[in-house]
């Protein structure tokens, strides 16, 4: 019996026991107060926390962001809030999107634990590049929509086949040079959430 075999048969005599997988965890973090803690972790992640009375004061709330107040063109996905300068509804090309000082895009709900809000892929088709080619970003989510945990979050997320999501946590971010950190370094400089 040649040296291989006689490894391989050893091998073969002592495979360890089947083990049964360990029971998922489902119950996650949870906070004695969600929308604080979204805030708090925002803030950490480099974003920036607007508060809106409801669906009525969006406006209101966004001409309080100075971006937002001093744009020359904003793209808005948000029913109800209108685009600056920019006709989406004309841009078939991502190039297009060039430009775009502003983008207010609608947020299907937030997560306490890491401040990430969740944007379905159907709420950006066909501008699935907008979130990294404007400048700042506002994201708009009902307050009541904020839930504890990414465990929570994945329950509420809803797959259509061959569909996307992305979840967005304040301004683009690096610190791969040197451990320093670089905010806006491949994608929106800052990015506001509004909660109402």
């Amino acid at each position: 019996m040649s040296s291989r075999n006689a490894i391989l048969d050893s091998l073969r005599q002592n495979v360890p026991p089947a083990a049964s997988l360990p029971a998922p965890i489902t119950t996650g973090i949870r906070f004695a107060d969600p929308i604080k803690q979204f805030e708090e972790t925002l803030t950490i992640a480099g974003g920036t926390l607007v508060r809106a009375n409801g669906q009525q004061d969006l406006t209101s709330a966004l001409a309080k962001i100075d971006v937002y107040a001093s744009a020359a063109k904003i793209a808005s996905l948000v029913p109800g809030l209108p685009s600056k300068d920019v006709d989406l509804s004309a841009i078939d090309d991502p190039h297009d999107l060039e430009g775009i000082d502003v983008a207010v895009l609608p947020g299907k709900f937030g997560v306490a634990e890491n401040a990430a809000v969740w944007i379905p892929g159907e709420t950006l088709t066909p501008h699935r590049a907008i979130f990294v080619i404007v400048q700042h970003l506002i994201l708009v989510v009902p307050a009541s929509e904020i839930v504890d945990n990414l465990h929570q979050a994945y329950e509420r997320i809803q797959w259509i086949p061959n569909s996307f999501g992305i979840f967005i946590s304040g301004p683009s971010k690096t610190a791969d040079i040197e451990q320093s950190l670089v905010i806006g370094a491949h994608g929106a400089r800052s990015c506001t959430v509004i909660l109402f």
